[in-house]
């Protein structure tokens, strides 16, 4: 295999449910960049609350964050591309939760701000026992998350739509898939509904990251685990998706890799190298 390029998903697939990295897979990330290959972090997460664990890893350049909105170069800090949420779409979106039982993250300038009550307590909006901490370590409270939004839009990268009611959240996508045409539409756990521009996706920030590096698709790999990581896994050659993916995930991948808990990203790369 020719492949010049890795691009990891952290949270199920790169990170174990604990949010952290094993020896096995680190090791595997570092042969790979000795090898030459460029790997690229691409997540769901915005800047701020990518983990020192992965982004400390000498030669691990790039990340692709906020589903594909930002792109920065981890040497300098520098963001490379960024496409924010049209003006139109963060009202509409505003409009069609407003009253409903939902709160909201909102990604804005590389940090995640979101509700102090959802913050404080992330159990009752449907988080796992897992993220509870991740969540309360990131994430910036603010009394009035619609107000942030409001006095923010025009500049927001993403907006995280949480909920732990299924039906509700089955509703609200349906609205926004029917009503706001100008914006991409993921999920990455099942309490939330992602959006950003609809310039955005992992694979357009993938594309961007493949162009500037002249690497072909056909020599870049990416591993995965649910839907916000089904585009890019169809993108690149070596699509690989963990075993505990979401089965849209897992039929978007060349090859399923064992469970994030059971190295599976670093079995991949050992095969790929």
């Amino acid at each position: 295999m020719s492949v010049k390029c890795i691009a990891l998903d952290l949270d199920g697939t790169t990170l174990n449910d604990d949010k952290s990295i094993t020896d096995r897979t680190r090791t595997a990330i570092e042969s790979a960049i000795l090898a030459g290959i460029h790997v690229v972090v691409v997540s769901g997460r915005c800047l701020d609350s990518l983990p020192e664990s992965i982004t400390g890893i000498p030669g691990i350049e790039y990340a692709i964050t906020s589903n594909g909105a930002a792109v920065y170069d981890l040497r300098t800090g520098e963001c490379l591309r960024r496409v924010t949420l049209p003006l139109g779409a963060v009202g509409r979106i505003l409009q069609i939760t407003e009253g409903r039982e939902i709160t909201y993250e909102v990604f804005y300038e590389g940090v995640p701000y979101a509700n102090r009550a959802y913050v404080e307590d992330p159990l009752s909006y449907g988080a796992t026992p897992y993220a509870v901490n991740y969540i309360r370590s990131t994430r910036q409270p603010v009394e009035d998350i619609r107000d942030f939004i409001q006095k923010h839009k025009g500049q927001i990268d993403g907006i995280d739509l949480i909920t732990s009611d299924q039906k509700l959240r089955a509703e609200i996508w349906r609205c926004l898939e029917s009503q706001v045409p100008d914006i991409y539409i993921t999920s990455s756990v099942p309490n939330r509904i992602e959006t950003a521009s609809i310039r955005a996706g992992k694979h357009h920030g993938l594309e961007y990251i493949l162009d500037m590096l002249q690497i072909s698709p056909w020599e870049a790999a990416a591993f995965g685990d649910a839907d916000n990581d089904v585009e890019m896994l169809s993108y690149v050659k070596y699509g690989m998706a963990v075993a505990n993916g979401t089965e849209k995930c897992k039929a978007a991948a060349r090859e399923i890799v064992p469970r994030n808990r059971e190295d599976g990203v670093a079995v991949g790369i050992e095969k790929l190298i």
